[in-house]
């Protein structure tokens, strides 16, 4: 692996991502992109075969642009693609573990607006590359490209039976003692990769479902649907008399829920209903990985159920390394990023509704009656913009008064400042049983990081 720069100039948290014909989501930087992790793939391989790449994407009519430079560059630098078409991103990382090849390439902007655009890489056990794998394919984007002699050039070939293999494996992880027979659904698929998909999960385990979302045209992924516009699923599946409503993002690795009457769960939520069932079965495996977000009534619930919880940086790639730290099996963000390691690699919306939907079933019981009174406690937010916001992390002023305030709400509460990683802005945030409370203490915090700063 050739050594690794020091700064990242296209990776961000997950992945690169950007608007479409801006740098680096041009159909010139993708193809450089593709010739530099084939040429990586290739000096790293230790086989004698050429390395094969798998390349999914979501429904942005982007997509098509992207996924024909990806082809391109790889075959340039001499490695096999196979090609899925709309899939989710899960399935990528799903099917490059499956079908033992090198690498997976999924082109999405996730939960963004369609003219955004992306790409996220799994290696060949289904996981996200590290830190220093994708600074390795930094350096290379800094070396001339040149294509390979014609005799030693890519194929492509696509992989016809790609949707039918992921369904069959999203069933594989329900219990096979259980069905959902009797169940009526909601399902919001965003317009997304999860149209064509998901749906029939659900319904082949038995289900009555009810569908929008499902009818992508390149530009209404994730408009007004979806996990992350969750008043769509709330009033469709009141209007459907539907018994659970679901909705996934537009790359599927998200996922929100509501019940009947519409009341929607989060990532938070729904860790909580998974944990709370594998640890009355003794089948947790330890305990539960959150994040610096995760609101701290589900942790306060965590401790009443007598479950280990610890927080994790914002980001599912922290919250899976936290996992593989501890060999626990069980995290998530309250985005809605929700891992179960012993079902699946990374994040995955439609696994993870399927081990919602088992432990209602298990037990007996609709969503609302087994999440009880829980609520989250209430929540405030404050950017304050500054030049430097890392310096305010650790400012002793600053600090001096967040340990105060953390004081003020000992066992009822929590403080929080986060430098943005992509804006200049220092974020406040203060959770406790009391709004009125939560405010003045918020805002008495951001005044004093404006005043130092």
């Amino acid at each position: 692996m050739n050594e690794p720069t020091t700064m990242r100039r296209w990776f961000g948290t997950d992945g690169i991502r950007g608007r479409v014909g801006t740098l680096p989501i041009t159909p010139e930087a993708i193809l450089r992109l593709g010739f530099a992790v084939g040429a990586e793939l290739i000096s790293s391989s230790e086989r004698s075969n050429r390395p094969k790449v798998l390349i999914g994407k979501d429904t942005r009519i982007s997509g098509y642009m992207l996924e024909s430079a990806l082809e391109a560059g790889f075959s340039a630098a001499g490695v096999d693609v196979l090609l899925v078409g709309p899939m989710p991103t899960p399935a990528v990382a799903y099917l490059t573990k499956a079908l033992r090849l090198q690498a997976g390439v999924m082109i999405s902007a996730s939960h963004n607006p369609y003219d955004d655009n992306g790409i996220k890489f799994f290696d060949g056990a289904g996981a996200k590359l590290p830190d220093a794998w994708e600074l390795a394919i930094e350096a290379r984007l800094e070396e001339p490209m040149h294509t390979r002699s014609s005799k030693e050039l890519g194929k492509v070939r696509r992989l016809d039976d790609a949707p039918g293999r992921y369904i069959e494996f999203c069933k594989s992880t329900f219990p096979s003692d259980l069905d959902l027979k009797g169940l009526k659904i909601a399902l919001d698929c965003a317009h997304g990769a999860c149209y064509h998909v998901t749906p029939p999960v659900f319904h082949e385990l038995g289900a009555d479902i009810q569908v929008m979302g499902n009818a992508p045209d390149g530009i209404n992924i994730n408009d007004q649907c979806g996990a992350t516009y969750t008043q769509a699923i709330a009033n469709f599946t009141r209007s459907k008399a539907a018994d659970i409503g679901i909705a996934v993002d537009g790359d599927g690795d998200r996922l929100m829920m509501c019940d009947a009457s519409g009341r929607v769960f989060d990532g938070d939520d729904l860790l909580f209903a998974i944990a709370r069932d594998r640890h009355m079965h003794g089948v947790l495996g330890g305990g539960v990985i959150g994040t610096l977000m995760t609101n701290y009534a589900i942790e306060r619930a965590f401790a009443a159920q007598g479950i280990p919880f610890e927080r994790a940086k914002v980001g599912d790639r922290y919250v899976l390394e936290a996992l593989l730290k501890n060999k626990w099996i069980l995290g998530g963000e309250n985005s809605g990023h929700i891992i179960c390691l012993d079902r699946h690699t990374t994040g995955d919306a439609t696994v993870a509704a399927l081990q919602v939907l088992a432990a209602l079933r298990s037990n007996g019981v609709s969503l609302s009656e087994w999440m009880g009174d829980l609520r989250r406690l209430p929540q405030v937010l404050i950017n304050v913009r500054v030049e430097n916001p890392r310096s305010l992390e650790v400012h002793p002023e600053v600090l001096a008064a967040a340990e105060g305030v953390q004081e003020t709400l000992k066992g009822r509460g929590r403080v929080l400042l986060r430098a943005s990683g992509t804006e200049p802005l220092l974020r406040v945030m203060v959770e406790g049983e009391d709004l009125q409370e939560v405010h003045a203490l918020a805002e008495q915090l951001a005044e004093l990081a404006s005043k130092v700063a």
